[in-house]
């Protein structure tokens, strides 16, 4: 018997390599408001959470209160630089396509950003109304309120779920719903050097590509797929 019922992909830094350009896209944009912060910092903080935690951890640390429009000018420079450089993830199709079980995507990001994503990659038709996102619920990673949610909306126990995450918020998120982590560490942001995770982060097991999807749990492998 499969060891799975339902897996759960987060979207940024998973399925699409956007992670880095984000990154870059924020250092940059507080930067013109004199704050200096360095892509470190953004990964250890802010990778994997929303808008609002992200303005609430800059207030919490830098003492600075972004600026009314700053959200939308981040985001309207964010979406501008993915329709140039966002690009899907090695593999990714190939496994969506292959796997055998249910799955969806459960993302931090906004709905706009998530399904216009999903779409510049060519997944929309693959992931269908299987996305949930942070506004479904009344507290984002790493609470484990969104991937709880995305799995009683699939019908499926947290137990059975297969979480793949990037971000130790999402990591501390699936652990946190009872469920399997794997964490992906083939995006531009992080790659198989990424540092070991703290005790409270630790994931089941660490995935350095989708190529090696089936390899490590050829259980997942639809039997209509191709070998």
């Amino acid at each position: 018997m499969n060891e799975f019922d339902l897996v759960i992909f987060d979207c940024d830094g998973v399925l699409i390599d956007s992670e880095i350009i984000s990154a870059r896209m924020l250092v940059a944009e507080l930067g013109r408001l004199g704050l200096a912060i360095d892509l470190a910092y953004v990964e250890r903080h802010f990778l994997g959470r929303s808008y609002p935690v992200v303005m609430e951890t800059i207030r919490r640390d830098f003492g600075l209160d972004l600026p009314p429009g700053f959200e939308a000018q981040y985001r309207e420079s964010l979406l501008a630089a993915f329709k140039d450089d966002l690009t899907i993830v090695p593999h990714v199709r190939e496994v969506l396509e292959g796997i055998g079980v249910p799955f969806c995507v459960a993302t931090s990001s906004s709905p706009r950003r998530a399904e216009m994503s999903l779409d510049l990659v060519g997944l929309t038709a693959l992931v269908g109304d299987r996305l949930f996102t942070s506004t479904m619920v009344a507290r984002g990673k790493p609470a484990p309120d969104l991937f709880l949610f995305a799995a009683e909306r699939m019908g499926v126990l947290p137990d059975r779920t297969l979480v793949i995450e990037d971000s130790l918020t999402g990591i501390r998120a699936g652990l946190a719903a009872g469920m399997t982590v794997w964490r992906f560490v083939g995006g531009s942001h992080l790659g198989p050097d990424a540092p070991e995770e703290p005790p409270d982060a630790r994931p089941h097991r660490r995935l350095a590509s989708f190529a090696e999807f089936f390899q490590i749990a050829p259980g997942l492998k639809s039997v209509r797929a191709p070998a």
